[in-house]
């Protein structure tokens, strides 16, 4: 078995749903969230409405957009990545025949990251008033709170385990 990058996988995964399964050697679950992936995405016509919101067209966006199958995106999307990544890490300490760590990385970053999606895809439409174009289409406002609200959680947990180190540490 080969070194596997967490980093390589998490990118892998943030280019499409799956291949940073299909990176790990996970071939059948990588499938699976791929083709998951396409169907969500058809269905909900997330391209249709991206196209829209690049043209400045909001409510084209809004109204293309299926909202009910465009839900189900990010949390399949966040999942890949976030798994992509923990499984990375779990080869690399099998290879040095270490015991994997217990805890898992990035997690309040991608649990944080589907809320703000969520919240951005299903919320959106607050924003056709305002001057950010962008925000008004359920795409950009999803990523935007999302990759938002990700960060806030990450530094958030950075912080909370200092503090604990420093309590447990004489």
């Amino acid at each position: 078995m080969l070194y596997k990058s967490p980093t390589a996988a998490l990118a892998w995964s943030v280019v499409m749903t799956g291949f940073g399964q299909i990176y790990n050697g996970q071939y059948l679950l990588g499938v699976f969230l791929f083709l998951f992936e396409v169907i969500t995405n058809g269905i909900s016509n997330i391209n249709l409405s991206i196209v829209h919101s690049f043209l400045g067209h909001p409510e084209a966006s809004h109204d293309v957009f299926d909202i009910q199958w465009g839900l189900f995106y990010p949390s399949t999307y966040a999942f890949s990545m976030w798994h992509a990544y923990n499984i990375a890490m779990a080869i690399n300490y099998q290879q040095q025949q270490k015991e994997p760590p217990k805890e898992t990385y990035l997690t309040s970053f991608f649990i944080a990251f589907v809320i703000g999606m969520n919240l951005g895809v299903y919320y959106h439409d607050r924003f056709f008033s305002t001057n950010f174009i962008l925000l008004a289409s359920p795409i950009f406002s999803g990523l935007f709170f999302g990759v938002l609200f990700g960060f806030i959680a990450h530094f958030i947990e950075k912080k909370l385990k200092k503090r604990r180190k420093k309590a447990v540490s004489p």
